[in-house]
């Protein structure tokens, strides 16, 4: 028996994207946590700052933005490799998180039969939902805003076998989606996880702080 039995298992984070005209979802396991993520919150306050009676206003939860950097390689699969896509490197793990930002081209080639035949207003296909899970108290829904790939080796066909993926990501909140989108209830119940684990963080109180009884009101 090969490693530790009883090394504790670590929890992988991975992307997922799910389209309602696909019935298997697409999901993208980092095959190495990344070492950092890092993660940005902007506050959207509602009131006017020159106005008292509304400097604490929130019109919603603040807009956080998450930058990951993801590593592949085919010369270390963490799990058995698909027979089908035996030499194709990196290439599958690559296209999977690509086609995150691509329309699915059977709507594409549906609204250009649409226009045509005449029809005045073709609305632009909608991507998957896209969501981000680190861990079991994290999961959010994402809309992806920065995209890059570095290819850093390929085999003597030019095909990729190890590379590391730049993304940035935009949280989509309650006020971002309609009530309808999955995505909406999965933010609110991250927001109550949050909350919750929030009252956990600051059980201890006031008293930590300043070695006393302390009355705010």
């Amino acid at each position: 028996m090969s490693g530790f039995p009883d090394a504790p298992r670590v929890l992988r984070g991975a992307i997922v994207g799910i389209d309602p005209m696909n019935p298997l979802a697409s999901v993208v396991v980092f095959q190495y946590n990344p070492d950092s993520v890092q993660r940005s919150l902007q506050p959207q306050s509602a009131g006017d700052e020159s106005s008292r009676s509304e400097a604490l206003r929130l019109k919603g939860p603040p807009v956080e933005t998450i930058k990951v950097d993801v590593e592949i390689d085919a010369n270390d699969q963490f799990r058995p490799r698909d027979p089908g896509s035996e030499g194709m490197g990196v290439y599958p793990q690559l296209s999977a998180l690509e086609m995150l930002v691509y329309p699915k081209s059977a709507l594409v080639i549906a609204n250009t039969v649409l226009l045509a035949v005449g029809t005045i207003e073709v609305l632009p296909p909608s991507g998957p939902l896209t969501i981000f899970i680190w861990g079991p108290k994290r999961a959010v829904p994402v809309r992806l805003t920065e995209f890059s790939i570095t290819e850093e080796a390929h085999d003597t066909e030019l095909t990729p076998i190890r590379a590391k993926v730049s993304l940035g990501l935009r949280v989509l909140s309650y006020t971002d989606l309609p009530i309808t989108n999955p995505g909406y209830g999965l933010f609110l119940a991250h927001q109550i996880v949050k909350e919750a684990m929030a009252v956990t963080g600051s059980a201890s109180g006031l008293t930590d702080v300043v070695g006393g009884d302390v009355s705010l009101f």
